[in-house]
């Protein structure tokens, strides 16, 4: 399996404080218990490879929608959340940024003869994928994380990042083991080249979907590898712009969120009585979940579930935050009592905002979006780092009164 992205992204300083770390890992760790639940370990790992559908998610959490940041908090946020349970969900996060990654071949060994996989082989492929984006063409961004994300089959995905200080980017690198995907991908997502010189053969059946992929990206020619892929590329304008996000898909969203009838409709297939403003997370953490690859070519868009701690696009709303953790939380623990029917109107949401947008084609007015945020942003306890304390006071505007999108009824 060639490299199946990359991702080149404005380098951002400071760091995740604790009131938004706490909460991106509860977020991150259920939403990826939720994609396991409905797909299988294979499809979080398919999903992963594709640096679009971890933009999003990384926007998602509540992270800056673009800046370099979104991959060590991610990654780090999910393998603090995913570790401890690892032996339920079946994935194990290795790796890390600086000190981190240099574990990863001690980790992927121990976690392999838990498992009974061919440990060797994993390490192989570890150190590989970092030699490539490394070392193979002179791009100048040297690697300085590297987390490698495996499930009990086997199967595998690696992201890793560099830093190139001359142009202050960093460039984030994708991997996935299989050459076969769990959803249809665009053609030009990923790459499959035929394999040219001495195969090393590696027989442990175990292992057979790391081996398959070591053998590829040992056998490919580099450039062939690296040079199609499926590539983001964020602008340095720290703002978001309408011009970065899908209006009409956004709009979607807001009219399930905001429109009385549609927002009744879609609390009732959530099993909860839910306000707006959780709804619209609510929405756009289901997409996440739920979507096909296409879905995910404006990650900026999910910004718009809990905005950015840099108040990009407008502050943390703490409350929402909780609130919606705590729908899906429960959504998910009924459903390990073998009651789905909360977990299952997730997809039920992600459906009628699909459907919302192909029949009414609503549009999202940015600026009264953004003006609707930042009114509602005190009341909701919106925070950011620029913060000292949690804002406090203000009053949200209600719904009725508000215009945040343009119906375009089709003809």
């Amino acid at each position: 399996m060639q490299r199946s992205g990359f991702a080149d992204l404005p380098l951002h300083g400071g760091r995740v404080p604790a009131w938004l770390a706490e909460r991106m890992q509860k977020l991150g760790t259920a939403i990826v218990e939720s994609i396991v639940h409905h797909y299988g370990a294979a499809e979080f790992l398919s999903r992963l490879s594709d640096p679009f559908w971890f933009q999003a998610l990384g926007c998602v959490m509540g992270m800056d929608w673009h800046s370099s940041g979104i991959t060590t908090s991610v990654l780090g946020a999910l393998k603090r959340g995913l570790n401890p349970r690892a032996h339920e969900l079946g994935i194990y996060i290795c790796g890390g940024r600086g000190k981190q990654s240099r574990k990863t071949p001690d980790e992927l060994i121990s976690i392999a003869d838990r498992l009974s996989l061919d440990g060797n082989a994993l390490v192989r492929a570890s150190r590989l994928t970092a030699k490539i984006d490394n070392n193979a063409i002179a791009d100048g961004f040297q690697i300085y994380l590297h987390s490698f994300v495996l499930s009990a089959s086997g199967d595998w995905a690696v992201v890793q990042q560099g830093l190139n200080g001359r142009t202050g980017l960093a460039r984030r690198y994708h991997w996935h083991s299989s050459s076969v995907r769990d959803f249809v991908s665009e053609p030009h997502t990923a790459i499959v080249g035929e394999p040219e010189g001495v195969i090393l053969n590696l027989v442990d059946r175990r292992a057979r979907p790391a081996q398959d992929a070591l053998i590829e990206i040992a056998a490919g020619h580099p450039e062939k590898t690296l040079g199609e892929a499926r590539r983001l590329i964020m602008p340095a304008h720290h703002d978001v712009r309408p011009r970065n996000v899908d209006l009409k898909r956004l709009g979607a969203v807001l009219a399930v969120s905001y429109e009385r009838q549609l927002r009744d409709f879609a609390s009732l297939l959530l099993v909860e009585n839910l306000g707006p403003r959780t709804l619209q997370t609510l929405a756009l953490i289901a997409e996440v979940v739920h979507g096909a690859p296409s879905r995910f070519s404006d990650p900026a868009r999910f910004s718009f579930a809990l905005g950015g701690k840099d108040r990009h696009p407008f502050p943390v709303p703490l409350k929402t935050y909780d609130e919606s953790l705590a729908v899906l939380r429960r959504s998910l623990d009924s459903a390990r009592l073998g009651d789905t029917e909360k977990i299952d109107g997730f997809e039920r949401l992600d459906r009628l905002v699909r459907t919302v947008e192909q029949r009414a084609e609503p549009t999202a007015d940015f600026a009264r979006v953004m003006e609707h945020e930042h009114a509602i942003s005190p009341a909701l306890n919106g925070r950011s780092v620029f913060d000292d304390k949690r804002s406090r006071g203000g009053v949200a505007p209600k719904p009725a009164q508000l215009s945040l999108f343009v119906p375009q009824q089709r003809s």
